[in-house]
C-alpha cells in the first residue's frame, strides 16, 4: 500500500483470506502474470508439512490454479496487477517499477 500510496496510485486491496479468489479469477491471474508462475506458491512450512514438490508447479499453471483454489494460504502475495499485467510484489521495489508504466 506504501508503495501504491508513493506513486500516487489508487489500490484495491483484496484480503485473499476472507474473499478468496476464485478459480477463473486465477486463471487469470496465471495468464497474466509476469512472472514464473511457479512464484505465486508460497514454498513455506505449510508447503513442506503438506509434501508438496515445488518441481510439480514449475511451468504448470493450472496445477498452481489447482492447488491455490484447494489451499488459499499458499498464495505469495502480495500480487499487484495492473492493466493486463500482474507481478508477485516481492521484492517490495517491483512494485513501483510496476505501477511506473
Amino acid at each position: 500500500m506504501a508503495v501504491a500510496e508513493e506513486a500516487g496510485v489508487e489500490a484495491d486491496i483484496v484480503l485473499y483470506m476472507k474473499t478468496p479468489p476464485d478459480r477463473e479469477t486465477l486463471e487469470h491471474l496465471v495468464s497474466i502474470l509476469e512472472d514464473p508462475v511457479e512464484d505465486l506458491v508460497r514454498k513455506d512450512s505449510q508447503f513442506k508439512k503438506l509434501g508438496l514438490n515445488a518441481d510439480d508447479y514449475v511451468g504448470n499453471p493450472m496445477a498452481v490454479v489447482e492447488l491455490l483454489s484447494q489451499r488459499k494460504a499458499l498464495m505469495q502475495r502480495p500480487v499487484v496487477v495492473r492493466g493486463d499485467r500482474a507481478i508477485v510484489g516481492r521484492p517490495k521495489d517491483r512494485i513501483a517499477a510496476l505501477l511506473a508504466d
